[in-house]
């Protein structure tokens, strides 16, 4: 049984990295590739943004082609990487894995074959439908040969700043690297980072792109959920989220309030828009920290949940 986190032993690895120029041919090793968030593999026919960006097939599945009579090898069945050591096919939909560099996501098994390929007309069978998998890239990066394939069950986070001064230069963004230290602790990575003006519609519409079309697990904001007449945040979430969470913003007033008792003039929220969960934080780097220390355990269980690979929180 696969389980998410659990590190794959040392076998489980790249045997083959492969292109091809256009679609229906068979890829060739070319030994390394660069890998492009949300596309795929730089140079490869196959990628573009949608959810197969890159395909897998491990040498274990090919191997029984090749007992079958068949002379293929890695590339033939137009998969991009070959692979060792790793039962593909038994993934769930949704583990991530680390590949060289890059970080990528299970999202389809196998395939629905219309055509034929040249493999099946000569064996009547082809395993790349039954045993070949898909993922999406979310962090780019070199692959190459011999690199390890691991399990990493990482948190894609983006990082916005909605202030007026920051985005004119006129103050300096000191929330942003206390973000990206603490979300460390749950194996978050920052993808996306972005400042905008105390403005309604484009932190809706900033949310509306990471969520929908960079797919990140967690978006965290920080700046305008106070009491002056530009402090929107709070705002532009609740136009662009499906479901609110407060529990969240509950938990982090709490924290705040051992510290001072301004903290109930905080009007955070947070709320989830597909698979992504949204919150807002307060604009100071101390602030900031102290909040996110609230939170920051339980999130990646909820954040599981959200996607679908985790049971719900009721405890026996």
């Amino acid at each position: 049984m696969v389980y998410l986190g659990e590190k794959v032993n040392n076998l489980a690895k790249i045997i083959a990295v492969c292109t091809s120029p256009k679609k229906g041919m068979r890829k060739k090793n070319v030994g390394h590739a660069n890998f492009i968030r949300e596309y795929g593999i730089e140079g490869d026919a196959h990628a573009d943004n949608w959810h197969r960006q890159v395909s897998l097939l491990a040498m274990e599945s090919i191997d029984k082609m090749i007992a079958k009579g068949l002379k293929v090898g890695p590339g033939d069945f137009a998969e991009n990487i070959t692979t060792e050591g790793i039962e593909l096919y038994t993934l769930p939909i949704g583990t991530r894995l680390s590949m060289g560099e890059a970080l990528v996501e299970v999202t389809q098994i196998g395939k629905e074959c219309h055509n034929h390929c040249a493999i099946y007309q000569q064996a009547g069978d082809c395993v790349m439908p039954r045993e070949g998998i898909f993922v999406r890239v979310h962090k780019g990066g070199s692959v190459k040969v011999a690199d390890e394939i691991n399990f990493r069950n990482f948190i894609t986070v983006g990082v916005m700043i909605a202030s007026d001064k920051c985005s004119k230069a006129e103050r300096e963004d000191g929330c942003t690297p206390v973000i990206e230290e603490a979300v460390k602790q749950i194996d978050g990575i920052v993808l996306e980072t972005k400042i905008l003006p105390d403005e309604r519609k484009q932190i809706a519409d900033a949310i509306k792109e990471w969520a929908d079309e960079k797919h990140l697990d967690l978006i965290l904001i920080s700046g305008g959920t106070g009491f002056s007449p530009r402090d929107i945040t709070p705002e532009a979430v609740l136009d662009v989220v499906e479901r609110q969470v407060p529990g969240i913003p509950e938990a982090m007033r709490a924290a705040s309030l051992a510290v001072t008792n301004r903290a109930m003039l905080s009007r955070s929220v947070a709320g989830i828009r597909g698979k992504s969960l949204i919150i807002a934080l307060p604009g100071s780097p101390k602030a900031v920290k102290e909040n996110l220390e609230a939170v920051l355990p339980a999130l990646p269980h909820g954040i599981e949940i959200m996607r679908g690979i985790a049971q719900n929180c009721a405890v026996k």
